[in-house]
């Protein structure tokens, strides 16, 4: 798997994000660019902001139990997979907005690091390796970005 936390892979994800245009139509799934774009902004607002509420002890260790293996994993996503409730979005959104705040989170969470991310606990899945932190990070991109093709 491919390191969100080096500065040529962020820069490779984000030429690829700028190769989006508010026409570009996915290859599969429902959602228009600007939807995508803001639903992988949601794993970035889980870290940085107190936007999505915690789940609760119960649900954080099914989480953990069933979730986690298959976002921390190295195994890619199949196609029209389910998501989480708090991923879903169904409104419409602005392409610019979401593009921007989607390379400003990959930018921050490169600048931050691998160290930083290291023993961190996640919002859904408790206390992550850095490397599980890349995994969830950078398949959930590579996905998406399939996706829409670039």
């Amino acid at each position: 798997m491919k390191n969100i936390f080096q500065k040529e892979i962020a820069q490779e994800v984000i030429a690829r994000i700028n190769n989006l245009n508010e026409d570009t139509a996915p290859k599969w799934g429902k959602m228009t660019v600007a939807q995508m774009l803001a639903h992988c902004n949601v794993t970035y607002e889980m870290v940085y902001t107190n936007k999505h509420p915690k789940p609760n002890a119960f649900v954080k260790f099914m989480l953990k139990l069933m979730v986690k293996p298959s976002v921390c994993g190295e195994k890619m996503y199949p196609k029209n997979g389910k998501t989480a409730p708090q991923f879903l979005i169904t409104d419409q959104r602005d392409f610019k907005v979401e593009k921007k705040r989607l390379i400003a989170f990959i930018n921050k969470t490169k600048n931050l690091g691998e160290a930083h991310f290291e023993g961190k606990e996640s919002h859904s899945f408790g206390v992550l390796t850095a490397k599980q932190w890349n995994n969830m990070f950078y398949k959930h991109l590579e996905h998406h970005l399939t996706q829409f093709g670039v």
